[in-house]
């Protein structure tokens, strides 16, 4: 049966959903449930393309950057497939808002909490044995007796293929939310438990037929990608090339590379250089 709604693991989708101008009530509401020590009444989207301090510096594009009434940043995004060195891009990637609230001449390093939100469509195999099976990984920096050393620091990981529940289970709102992401894919129509502003407004939002011919055609590009991009990353995970020799990087990147993936794409998941890449 074909989809009516978007799968919100593609770029495209998780923008429609979540990243535009009128989606904001949609992030809202989410994010208030997911940190709700937040106490969110309204976001400003940022620029989500952050430079560093000087131009040799590398660029950090973000899914979604926002900034809450408080003047708290948060960053959102979202994960397709699983990554080399992916718990260092996102400590990096949290680098960025810390440092643009630099101010000029005399200033008293006073920051704003910065929350880092990673939507994961793989699981985080390297949490810690306590938290095997878990939904959401909340992730702060402490000391030697487990005691929080920087509060306004903290990252936030939801491995959505540990979310099982049922319909008939969901119980939180985060949960409505969480069953919302891994589902609407399949949905043909707004179950009962939707039936309330906010999520009806995101089901419309995510309804195909109500784009425009460019949009429809974008989507599917972006849905290809999607498929493409996870397809490849998974066996090369699945297969061990990733963890093995250059030959296997190689041919993971030729691979990736007949797929039509993007370089930067590729790099992230081989970790080999551009000159290696475009080589092939």
């Amino acid at each position: 049966m074909k989809a009516k709604y978007v799968n919100p693991f593609t770029d495209f989708g998780f923008k429609k959903i979540f990243g535009e101008e009128a989606s904001k009530p949609m992030l809202i509401d989410f994010l208030k449930n997911l940190l709700p020590e937040t106490n969110i009444i309204n976001l400003s989207f940022k620029d989500k393309d952050k430079l560093g301090q000087t131009e040799n510096d590398r660029t950090a594009i973000y899914d979604i950057y926002c900034e809450n009434n408080a003047g708290e940043k948060i960053i959102v995004e979202l994960q397709k497939a699983k990554q080399n060195y992916f718990k260092d891009r996102t400590v990096y990637y949290a680098t960025f808002p810390i440092q643009e609230q630099a101010e000029k001449g005399e200033w008293n390093y006073e920051l704003k909490f910065v929350y880092c939100v990673g939507i994961l469509d793989f699981k985080f195999e390297d949490a810690l044995k306590s938290g095997e099976g878990e939904v959401v990984h909340t992730v702060q920096l402490k000391d030697q007796n487990n005691q929080i050393f920087y509060e306004k620091l903290k990252f936030v990981y939801l491995e959505m293929p540990h979310f099982i529940k049922q319909e008939h289970e969901l119980k939180t709102r985060l949960d409505k939310w969480l069953y919302f992401i891994k589902h609407l894919e399949d949905f043909q129509s707004i179950p009962e438990i939707f039936k309330d502003d906010v999520f009806i407004q995101a089901f419309e939002k995510a309804e195909i037929a109500k784009y425009s011919e460019d949009e429809r055609h974008d989507y599917e590009q972006s849905l290809k990608i999607y498929r493409d991009l996870k397809g490849v990353i998974d066996t090369a995970f699945y297969d061990g090339k990733l963890e093995g020799k250059l030959e296997g990087k190689l041919e993971t990147a030729k691979l990736a590379k007949q797929m039509g993936l993007k370089t930067e794409d590729i790099i992230i998941l081989t970790n080999l250089s551009k000159a290696e890449i475009d080589k092939l």
